[in-house]
C-alpha cells in the first residue's frame, strides 16, 4: 500500500518505521525541516511506564486548584482559555471518576511497557546509538510527599513495576551528585526504566526508515485531507502561493501531527476532545570539574512535589516541567521557568552553564481521560495516532506497532480495546 503519514515528529517517524518495514510504500510530510522539531525536540527524555498515568485521577481537581495559588505550581492556567480549553476540562473532570481512571490508567501501563519493550528492542536490534542512561529515581523532599506518593507506590506494586523505596543516604549513593544540603527524606528508585534522548533516536530510525524506502518530504503543509477508497491530500510546498497546491492519492493516510491535526480533521467533521498541555524545559552544558567528577544527575531524577525531571544527555543536563493549560505557543510564563531553574538549584546547584541554556515550550496535544487515539478515524482511508500529551516518547514505539497491525488487519500484540476513538463518539 502506498501510504501518507503526515507529521514527523516521534509518533509519525515511529509510525513510518513499522509500516516502510510492513513493506508499504511510506511518504512522510512535514512542514518543519527536519523530523523532532516541535513537541519531540527537548522533552524530560524520561521512559517510566509505572509513571504513565492519566492526568484524569480521583482528587486531581483539588489539587490543580490548589497549584493555580502556588508560586512554583506544577499547573497553570494561561491567558487566553477559549471554549475548547473549557469543554476539555469539563471532559476532564468527568474523567476523574475511580472507575474510569482504573481503566484508562491500565490501558496506559500496557500500552507504556510495550512500547519500552519496542524501543530497546530496536535500539539493540539496529544499533541506534543515542544518549541514554538506565535508571531514574523520584525524590520525596519530606514526609508529606511520602505520604502523599503511598498510592503511586501501592499501583507500581499492583502493576507489576520493579522499584524500591529507599531512604536519603541511599538515594544519594545512586545519585552522588544531589545536593547534600538538600532536604531528601526518601526516595523510589526504578532500575529498569531509563533516560533517553527522544530527538537524537528520532533522527536515527528516520534514517533506517529511509533505508527501508521511506520518503521524507520536508517544509510541505498539508492544507486539506479528502477520504475515500483512494484518500488524497491536498498539498503546499514552503514558499509556494495558495494556487500552487498539489493533489495527491494514496491508499491510506496516518495522520500524526499533533495539534495541526485539529483543523485538518475539524473540516472533516471529526472533532477529536484534544487540547495543547505545554511544557517547558531548559538544557544546558554541564560543568566540567576535575574534582568533582559527579556534577549533574548520572541519570534522571524527579522532583515529586514539583513534577520536575533533572536529566543527562550525554555532556549535558535538561531540566522539564510544568502543564500549562492555554495560552499560547510563542507566549512563554517566567514563573515556569523560574520553576525549572529553583528545582535544578535546589538538586544540582552549580552543576550546569547557564550562560548557554537552551529554552524550549512544547505544545503537547492531551485527551481529556489519558490514553491517546490509535486506529481507524472513521474516514475512509484515513488512520489516526495521536494525544499521547506529555508521554509520546514513551507511548511512541508501541503504539507505531498497534497503528501497523491494525493496518495490516492484524490483532495487535496488546488489546488496543479503549485506545481507539470509539470512546468519544457521541460523548
Amino acid at each position: 500500500m502506498r501510504i501518507a503519514i503526515i507529521g514527523a515528529g516521534i509518533v509519525g517517524v515511529t509510525s513510518a518505521f513499522e509500516l516502510a518495514r510492513d513493506g508499504h510504500d511510506v511518504t512522510v510530510i512535514e512542514q518543519r525541516s527536519s523530523v523532532a522539531e516541535e513537541t519531540s525536540f527537548a522533552n524530560a527524555g524520561v521512559v517510566a511506564p509505572g509513571y504513565v498515568t492519566p492526568w484524569a485521577a480521583p482528587g486531581m481537581p483539588a489539587k490543580v486548584l490548589k497549584h493555580l495559588v502556588s508560586r512554583h505550581a506544577p499547573v497553570r492556567l494561561a491567558r487566553p482559555l477559549g471554549p475548547s480549553e473549557w469543554r476539555w476540562m469539563w471532559r476532564w473532570w468527568r474523567a476523574c471518576r475511580p472507575e474510569v481512571y482504573q481503566a484508562n490508567r491500565s490501558r496506559m501501563h500496557q500500552l507504556a511497557r510495550y512500547s519500552h519493550e519496542r524501543l530497546r528492542g530496536l535500539s539493540q536490534e539496529l544499533n541506534l546509538e543515542y544518549e541514554q542512561s538506565r535508571g531514574y529515581m523520584v525524590l520525596l523532599r519530606g514526609s508529606k510527599d511520602l505520604k502523599l506518593a503511598r498510592g503511586s507506590l501501592k499501583l507500581l506494586a499492583e502493576l507489576g513495576v520493579k522499584f524500591k523505596l529507599i531512604d536519603a543516604e541511599a538515594a544519594r549513593r545512586i545519585e552522588p551528585g544531589l545536593n547534600p544540603e538538600a532536604p531528601l527524606h526518601a526516595a523510589v528508585h526504578l532500575p529498569d526504566d531509563e533516560v533517553g534522548n527522544c530527538r537524537q533516536f528520532a533522527h536515527l530510525l528516520r534514517a533506517e526508515a529511509q533505508r527501508l524506502g521511506a520518503t521524507f518530504r520536508f517544509q510541505q503543509q498539508v492544507c486539506a485531507i479528502h477520504p475515500g477508497s483512494r484518500p488524497e491530500l491536498t498539498v503546499l510546498a514552503a514558499g509556494s502561493p495558495l494556487t500552487e497546491t498539489q493533489r495527491e492519492s494514496f491508499d491510506g493516510i496516518v495522520v500524526c501531527a499533533a495539534m495541526g491535526s485539529r483543523p485538518l480533521l475539524d473540516e472533516l467533521g471529526c472533532r477529536l476532545p484534544m487540547t495543547a498541555v505545554h511544557g517547558y524545559s531548559i538544557t544546558a552544558p554541564l560543568r566540567v570539574h576535575e574534582a568533582c567528577p559527579e556534577l549533574g544527575p548520572m541519570t534522571g531524577v524527579m522532583d515529586e512535589r514539583y513534577k520536575v525531571a533533572i536529566s543527562r544527555m550525554g555532556s549535558r543536563v535538561r531540566v522539564a516541567g510544568s502543564a500549562e493549560l492555554g495560552g499560547r505557543i510563542a507566549q512563554n510564563s517566567d514563573a515556569a521557568i523560574q520553576t525549572l531553574y529553583k528545582v535544578l538549584d535546589d538538586w544540582f546547584p552549580g552543576c550546569a552553564q547557564l550562560g548557554q541554556v537552551q529554552l524550549w515550550k512544547g505544545a503537547r496535544p492531551m485527551m481529556p481521560d489519558g490514553p491517546p487515539i490509535i486506529g481507524t478515524s472513521g474516514l475512509e482511508g484515513v488512520w489516526l495516532n495521536l494525544g499521547h500529551g506529555s508521554s509520546g516518547w514513551g507511548l511512541a514505539c508501541g503504539s507505531a506497532r498497534v497503528l501497523a497491525d491494525q493496518l495490516a488487519g492484524k490483532a495487535p500484540a496488546i488489546d488496543p480495546q479503549g485506545l481507539g476513538l470509539a470512546r468519544w463518539q457521541g460523548a
